[in-house]
Formats: structure tokens, C-alpha cells, sequence
């Protein structure tokens, strides 16, 4: 049934699709930059801010925010069509996040690194790809800021871009069955750290002994998609002084 108070709206500003019958996908474009980045943090900054009845859990990625919601709660029990009522409130949230002018988190977070070694077993192997030396990729992998586009695949796994296209490698054609806790890779034109020890397939360079998920902390996740980072070569000595994992 339709609801007669709601008018047909519609915004240009993104692409709705349904997910199944309790979600749909909210989509801002088909690339990583920094400009559609922006767009999926202000909408997510409208849905934390003004949640919607019936609202359960949303989902940022690299161009695109999935909801998930109550069907019976938004139907109104029943009465009403629950995907026109949540694309109403989206269209509404929408027009609201095209007048933010949302700007990249101001936190930076530092990642210290020792490259290479038996923690960065891949090294060599990116090192040869892009025809280059060990210590130029490890100076390219160390330059300048990156940026946290999205938390997923494993929790507090930062999805980071940025990384320079030299030293941009492809996954392993046969994934690891372990990779440890710490451990910095490179996938295609990203890079990232794997939080806890997990299946993986890119390219291992080195290891952080920065603890990037804590699930007992009231934060549990170090980072947070809009942060920046950047990566800071260190030794086996500063290694072992700032390890916060058990290996």
C-alpha cells in the first residue's frame, strides 16, 4: 500500500538498489577517489546522526553505503510498501548530505614498519616486479599520506589507497592459509594491514607491531575510514620495543 504521505523523490546525487528484502545499496560511482569518498562519508555521517525507524546496521564502502533495515518496522506493520518507505528517508538523507561539506578526518595515524625479513617475505618479489631495489619500494611504500577508504574483510582491516603506482603489485595466485596479525601487503593499487591472523592473498612487505584491532576496547578498531596514515620504516630493535602483539 502506498503511503499518500509521501511524495516521489528522487535526488541525482546516487543510484538506489534493493538488497534483498531488508537492505538496499546506496551507490555514488564506480571508482576510488577522493571525491565520491566524501560523498559516502556524509551520508554516513546523516545516517549516524539521524537514524531512520527501523534502521539496523549500514555499511560504507569504497563508492557505495548499503543499509540494512526492518521491513515490519518501516511497513508500519504491515500498511506500507517498507522499500518505498526507506528510499523516502534515503532521498531525504541525501538532499541533507549534498549540503555537508564534509572534509577528510584530521586524525593521521602513524604506522611504524619493519620491512623486509622474515616478516616481509614478499619483498623482494615486489622489489623485482616493479624493477626496482628493496630500499625503493620500501622509500615509495614510506612516502607521503595515505587514505582509509573503507574497514572491512576482516575486522579493523583498513582498505588504504594512495599507494604509487610503481610498486603496485598483483595478489598471489594461490593465497596464503595464514597470514599473522601486523603483517603490511600490497594488493593491486592498495595497500593495508591485516588486523588478526587471516586467509590473505597480497603481497607481504613487512609487519607493524601497532595492535590495530583490540576488541575489548571501547573502540576496538584503530582505524576508521577517513583516516590518513602513513607508514615509518623501523628496526628490529624498535620492532621488539613497540610490539603489542604475541607471536
Amino acid at each position: 500500500m502506498e503511503n499518500p504521505q509521501r511524495n516521489p523523490s528522487s535526488t541525482a546525487a546516487a543510484h538506489l538498489a534493493p538488497v534483498g528484502d531488508s537492505g538496499l545499496v546506496v551507490q555514488f560511482g564506480d571508482a576510488i577517489e577522493l571525491p565520491t569518498h566524501l560523498r559516502v562519508q556524509a551520508f554516513s555521517a546523516c545516517l549516524r546522526e539521524h537514524p531512520f525507524p527501523g534502521l539496523i546496521e549500514y555499511v560504507p564502502a569504497f563508492a557505495s553505503v548499503t543499509v540494512y533495515y526492518d521491513p515490519w518496522v518501516l511497513s508500519q506493520a504491515g500498511r506500507y510498501n517498507p522499500y518505498e518507505e526507506v528510499t523516502h528517508f534515503i532521498h531525504d538523507l541525501l538532499r541533507q548530505a549534498e549540503t555537508r561539506k564534509e572534509k577528510l578526518r584530521s586524525k593521521v595515524v602513524e604506522i611504524p614498519v619493519w620491512y623486509g625479513g622474515k616478516f616481509g617475505p614478499d619483498l623482494e618479489f615486489v622489489a623485482d616486479y616493479a624493477q626496482l631495489s628493496v630500499k625503493q619500494v620500501i622509500s615509495l611504500h614510506t612516502r607521503g599520506e595515505y587514505l582509509v577508504y573503507m574497514i572491512g574483510f576482516a575486522p579493523g582491516f583498513p582498505y588504504i589507497g594512495g599507494l604509487n603506482e610503481k610498486i603496485a603489485v598483483p595478489r598471489k595466485d594461490k593465497p596464503r592459509t595464514k597470514v599473522p596479525a601486523g603483517s603490511v601487503g600490497i594488493g593491486g593499487l592498495q595497500t593495508g594491514v591485516y588486523p588478526i591472523q587471516t586467509p590473505g592473498g597480497w603481497q607481504l612487505i613487512g609487519r607493524t607491531p601497532l595492535q590495530l584491532f583490540k576488541p575489548q576496547a571501547a573502540s576496538p578498531s584503530l582505524l576508521q575510514a577517513g583516516d590518513r596514515v602513513r607508514f615509518v620504516a623501523i628496526t628490529e630493535k624498535e620492532f621488539e620495543r613497540r610490539r603489542e602483539y604475541e607471536f
